[in-house]
């Protein structure tokens, strides 16, 4: 996903309600919002990221329906990171403990945590050091495990809480380990 970061700091200060509020107004739009308040604005994703994409929401899905151990989102979710951000991950996942500690108002917003598990999908146009960068983010906000995977690279890292990252090229699967036990993504039959 192809997506411009602008810096209004010079104009205003885009707040978290601010940023609600310009989401609410432009809901076509894909919007991210930085910790120091930079706008991100996202285009649209090509055919083959967005059947990838398709693909990888509909294993978490197959997945959390079989356990239901916690609830999955796509990636027109919006939550509202502790540290500040507003992200909207490719696919996530909270456990339902974390689900049922949010008010009926919560849900119904952005939701105000960082998941338990996440994964990034980089297009081809995107760079793998700003998809690290924001891997970073979401770990620093306390995702416990994150895949960042780069079909055209064939590379996929795994990000988990306390742990240095590990990097994949060509990996075959990725498992959701103790954080989605039984979860086991075969990513070599995805990547091109």
């Amino acid at each position: 996903m192809n997506f411009q970061t602008i810096d209004l700091s010079s104009v205003i200060t885009l707040t978290r309600e601010d940023f609600v509020k310009l989401c609410a107004a432009n809901p076509d739009m894909k919007l991210e919002r930085t910790a120091k308040g930079e706008l991100i604005v996202m285009s649209p994703t090509g055919g083959e990221t967005g059947s990838f994409n398709f693909d990888l929401n509909g294993e978490l899905y197959l997945w959390n329906r079989e356990f239901k151990s916690g609830k999955a989102f796509d990636s027109s979710t919006g939550f509202s990171l502790p540290k500040g951000s507003d992200r909207s991950p490719d696919a996530a996942w909270i456990s339902l403990a974390k689900w049922e500690s949010l008010t009926t108002e919560q849900r119904k917003g952005f939701l105000p945590l960082c998941p338990e598990f996440l994964i990034e999908l980089l297009s081809p146009s995107d760079s793998w050091k700003q998809g690290e960068v924001k891997m970073q983010e979401y770990m620093d906000n306390g995702c416990l495990l994150g895949w960042l995977i780069a079909p055209k690279l064939k590379r996929a890292a795994i990000y988990r809480q306390g742990h240095p990252v590990e990097i994949l090229d060509n990996p075959k699967i990725l498992s959701g380990e103790n954080v989605l036990p039984n979860f086991v993504l075969e990513i070599g039959n995805m990547l091109p």
